[in-house]
């Protein structure tokens, strides 16, 4: 008898296409499903993530044995777990006489160096979900002196034939990005995505979760994240009719009250496996065919997964393992409190990590422009950043969290991803949301008694880095602004600016 191959599945890989499944043998192989500490608290994931990860695991076990497939599921809580991957895929294989394992390459360079030090044959296959390969994606980086989103998009764009008229884009352009930064208003009738209640699968993994990572920052309940793939399906189509026809317009707005405004909540579910993104994409292109649907907004949101997404998982693989401890502005400042729920003054980052405790979310202007502005403008170090992010937000993983806290929010790799850094005023904040109109201080003062912390650190952050970015061109309108400052105002800007980072640094309450 031929001995079985184990073909490992992990917990964003749930696609009963995915590549392992796809070469394997029901009548042979061992599938091989685990739910392991090591996952859970290599940093201390949100409760909600931990459950999302664990449940969907299971819904999708019960899938694959309804389909035939022999599955060896471990619990988390399970007596004989080892409490890691590699631990019981090597317990599995003594198990089952198996001597070879067969998987979906992770989408975590820490995950793939643990299965490639298996002392056992690992086939590791490319994860064809992705629109883009990483063989595709680093050819097209290969000998670029730029890399730039917008041009990898267009070639998607191509690619797919999404909003293509011919060899042209749709009405013209190929990014309506510009119509997409209006600030939003309180509407009643602006419809909540949908809410999953959990059933008895869930209800159990909720139970273990509270009992073992309860010490872990987030609220566990109200749980309400789609699961199983039926979810998904249901999220998406909530989304597409009701949501879609306002995604552009509100894209960039923030709203106190109003944490989902017209977005569509499908990142878990696409990152988890639950979704692909050309079912995505082609219901997001049949609205706007039909009509329902304004070209400005469904190009905006198809952008966000075959442009946006599918490039920072390029620019991830292809930088290799030591991008995450990149640190290009040499940001040494610790992670403040007031990111674990420590009380703060400023209403902007009360919101956003009030709202990140609680439904292990934010959008994504959120992330960039509010936690993220802060703690790139405070100097606080990356690497502490990226592991926040990766640990608070239901969708983080780190092909698609890395880059996108790393590049493009803390600018930590000196401007691959991002030409130049997202630093702004409060002024930005103040345009965006209703935040500031209850905030301690005040968005139009940039010293003096109660002027916005963003304020002071940004015109700060200019200085600091003025060796560093006054030569960039993108840059040149930040720095003719700082010029027109007079000596003496500067030099009280940045006193302020630097008893408020004392502060900070002393835990006090800012």
């Amino acid at each position: 008898m031929v001995a079985p191959r184990l073909i490992l599945i992990l917990g964003d890989q749930l696609s009963p296409g995915v590549a392992a499944l796809h070469v394997a043998d029901k009548a042979r192989d061992l599938v091989v499903m685990a739910e392991v500490t090591d996952e859970a608290r290599y940093v201390p994931h949100h409760p909600q993530k931990i459950a999302l990860v664990l449940s969907a695991m299971r819904h999708f076990a019960e899938e694959l044995r309804a389909a035939g497939w022999q599955v060896a599921y471990t619990a988390l809580d399970d007596p004989e777990n080892t409490q890691s991957i590699t631990g019981e895929l090597l317990r599995r294989a003594e198990g089952a006489g198996a001597v070879e394992v067969i998987a979906t390459r992770p989408g975590e360079w820490r995950l793939i160096s643990a299965l490639e030090s298996l002392p056992l044959p690992v086939t590791l296959l490319e994860d064809d979900r992705f629109l883009c390969s990483t063989a595709e994606f680093a050819a097209w980086a290969q000998g670029r002196k730029q890399w730039r989103m917008e041009w990898f998009y267009r070639e998607m764009r191509r690619k797919t034939g999404l909003l293509m008229e011919g060899d042209a884009p749709a009405g013209g352009k190929w990014n309506y990005d510009a119509e997409n930064r209006r600030p939003a208003t309180q509407d009643l009738f602006r419809p909540a995505p949908p809410r999953f209640a959990p059933d008895a699968i869930t209800q159990e993994v909720l139970a273990l979760v509270e009992a073992r990572f309860s010490g872990h920052f987030g609220r566990l309940p109200p749980f309400g994240w789609p699961v199983p793939r039926a979810e998904a399906l249901r999220g998406l189509d909530h989304f597409i009719t009701h949501a879609l026809p306002r995604f552009g317009d509100e894209q960039d707005a923030m709203l106190r009250g109003d944490p989902f405004l017209s977005h569509s909540l499908l990142s878990t579910s696409l990152n988890l496996g639950l979704l692909g993104w050309r079912e995505v994409c082609a219901a997001a292109e049949a609205e706007w065919q039909s009509g329902r649907a304004p070209l400005n907004a469904v190009e905006g949101f198809i952008r966000q997964i075959i442009g946006w997404r599918e490039y920072v998982r390029g620019v991830y693989f292809h930088q290799g393992p030591d991008y995450v401890h990149r640190n290009a502005l040499k940001a040494a400042r610790d992670l403040p409190p007031l990111y674990w729920g420590a009380p703060t003054r400023m209403e902007c980052l009360s919101q956003a990590v009030g709202q990140t405790r609680d439904l292990a979310y934010a959008h994504h202007i959120q992330r960039l422009m509010v936690t993220g502005l802060f703690a790139l403008l405070a100097g606080v170090a990356p690497g502490q950043v990226h592991k926040w992010y990766l640990a608070v937000y239901a969708d983080a993983f780190e092909w698609v969290e890395a880059p996108n806290t790393v590049g493009m929010s803390q600018y930590a790799d000196g401007g691959l991803l991002a030409s130049k850094p997202y630093a702004a005023s409060g002024a930005y904040i103040d345009r965006m949301s209703d935040y500031c109109g209850t905030c301690a201080y005040r968005p139009d003062r940039r010293s003096g008694a109660g002027a916005c912390p963003f304020n002071l650190l940004y015109w700060d952050f200019l200085a600091r880095h003025d060796d560093t970015l006054r030569g960039n061109p993108r840059m040149a309108m930040s720095y003719r602004n700082l010029d027109r400052i007079a000596a003496d105002e500067l030099a009280r800007i940045r006193r302020q600016a630097a008893d408020f980072l004392a502060r900070l640094d002393r835990a006090e309450v800012v």
